[in-house]
């Protein structure tokens, strides 16, 4: 017990070291969704550890210009706002769409990028050629974006709402929808070029991409607006854009420069050079393994997340477990109803209202504290019914004996009671944390980077599903497999032990 109070004690000095640090004056944390796709941010091709993409540009042109250091925070595109009110970091920052409804809650920056949405069908669809052809079909759109809206608004269409647009190609691929609206530079990075895809109709209405910044933040909202004038006048935005092969001419009209283009779309050839490319297999082998020291950082921080949660599980468990059995009926009652309300709700639910709503009442958690809590209290109910199990499992004339000789009541649960009880639910308890290393996957929604959110990264940059979903099922399995091996050990012994206890009788 002492070693895991000092364990987690340790960790906790680590986070708040590091989240002292990146509080710095001089940095400025910016929030994206790495997960967001190429052009805006994503996994570098060549050193998959590197986040690029133009709007990672952007940023570090605005913070050369307040002279600030940028500080990357992963956070899930459609909680980039709340993250905001969280206080997780500065400025948020990923193809957010300036609307009426967003100005609401924040401030947002002078636009650094127009554009507009893009009708996307497959190759060999001739019957979609703008929206009224949609109407009676079924369309995808990102969740939450303006072209969701735009769908929903033109009626008749069955709109389907996806976490990435990728996920809306592969079902149009699967056919399950028969078109996918997406913001123009998703559709030039991963339809234009593709055999399957073609882009039709007319550009559909206008884009504008800001900066979302808290409405009290008054003052880097000014510092924001100037750097983005800066470089604007300074051609920095021109020449970012053109690189990315995004300069349109509603930029043109923009910033007022009609002048012909005089830099290369060269990181927008260099995308497409590394998707266009068939590897052969040792090549592809070498790209997986330049993957492993991403998938082992995330295997660590799964792995460690896993371990300090189950401890509280188990500890917050045992107590409930022990409330429910032995505690008066007004306790006992409360135990009960803790139990059924969090296994009767989703863990998803929980680990959202922990991580978004404890700050509303003054408990603002890390993120990996958050999803310490929200886990170890999921689970600790899971485990008082283990416990519970097992404290029945224990012939009540124990206790009585126990008590017949001397003995309080509180003594004999530690001394009698408590020892048999917990080695039977040994192995049971040990099963769930194996179920628990697999649900840390849902912590990726309150900005935690754990193994399932690099799996997403890494397939979403190379369209490569398969392998790279074969290599983490393999990390799963490997981080997994010794906790099975100890279960079964647990089990063999505690049925050798109880097989002498027996036959000594």
């Amino acid at each position: 017990m002492k070693k895991n109070i000092k364990l987690s004690l340790i960790l906790l000095a680590f986070v708040s070291i590091y989240y002292y640090a990146i509080s710095d004056n001089k940095a400025l944390r910016w929030a994206a969704d790495a997960e967001g796709n190429a052009p805006y941010i994503f996994q570098d091709p060549k050193i998959p550890i590197n986040n690029i993409g133009f709007e990672v540009d952007i940023v570090k042109a605005i913070c050369k210009e307040l002279n600030r250091t940028p500080v990357f925070v992963q956070n899930q595109w459609d909680g980039l706002i709340p993250g905001l009110f969280r206080k997780d970091y500065d400025i948020a920052i990923n193809g957010l769409e300036i609307t009426e409804d967003r100005k609401q809650q924040v401030l947002f920056s002078k636009p650094y990028y127009l554009t507009y949405e893009q009708l996307v069908v497959l190759q060999n669809e001739n019957r979609i050629n703008s929206l009224a052809d949609l109407v009676g079909r079924k369309a995808g759109a990102l969740k939450n974006s303006l072209a969701e809206r735009i769908l929903i608004a033109k009626g008749g269409i069955e709109v389907l709402s996806y976490e990435g647009e990728l996920n809306a190609f592969q079902d149009m691929l699967n056919g399950r929808i028969d078109a996918c609206l997406v913001d123009a530079p998703i559709a030039l990075y991963y339809a234009s070029w593709n055999p399957q895809y073609k882009l039709v109709g007319q550009p559909i209405g206008e884009i504008s991409y800001g900066i979302a910044i808290r409405k009290e933040d008054t003052v880097l909202y000014n510092d924001i607006n100037r750097a983005i004038e800066k470089i604007s006048k300074s051609g920095e935005l021109r020449r970012i854009l053109e690189e990315w092969n995004l300069w349109n001419y509603m930029m043109a009209i923009y910033l007022d420069d009609k002048s012909e283009s005089n830099v290369p779309p060269s990181k927008f050839e260099a995308y497409l050079s590394s998707q266009g490319r068939n590897l052969d297999f040792w090549e592809q082998m070498e790209r997986y393994i330049s993957f492993l020291p991403l998938f082992g950082k995330a295997a660590l921080v799964t792995l460690g997340l896993s371990v300090v949660a189950m401890i509280v599980a188990i500890i917050f468990g045992l107590f409930v477990a022990l409330v429910r059995v032995y505690a008066p009926p007004p306790f006992s009652k409360l135990a009960v109803l803790y139990i059924e309300i969090i296994r009767g709700t989703p863990l998803l639910i929980q680990l959202l209202i922990i991580f978004y709503t404890l700050p509303t009442l003054g408990i603002n958690l890390t993120p990996f504290w958050a999803a310490v809590l929200g886990l170890g209290l999921n689970y600790a109910a899971y485990e008082a019914e283990n416990y519970r199990a097992g404290l029945f499992s224990v012939h009540k004339g124990q206790m009585e004996a126990a008590i017949s000789l001397g003995m309080t009541k509180g003594q004999a649960l530690r001394y009698i009671i408590l020892p048999q009880a917990i080695r039977l639910v040994l192995p049971p308890v040990t099963n769930d944390f194996i179920s628990l290393l697999k649900d840390s996957s849902l912590v990726s929604v309150i900005t935690m980077v754990e193994l399932t959110k690099v799996y997403n990264y890494i397939s979403n940059t190379y369209f490569d599903f398969l392998g790279t979903g074969i290599i983490v099922a393999a990390i799963y399995l490997l981080l997994g497999l010794p906790f099975v091996k100890f279960s079964r050990m647990a089990e063999r012994k505690f049925n050798v032990d109880k097989s002498k206890s027996l036959m000594n009788v």
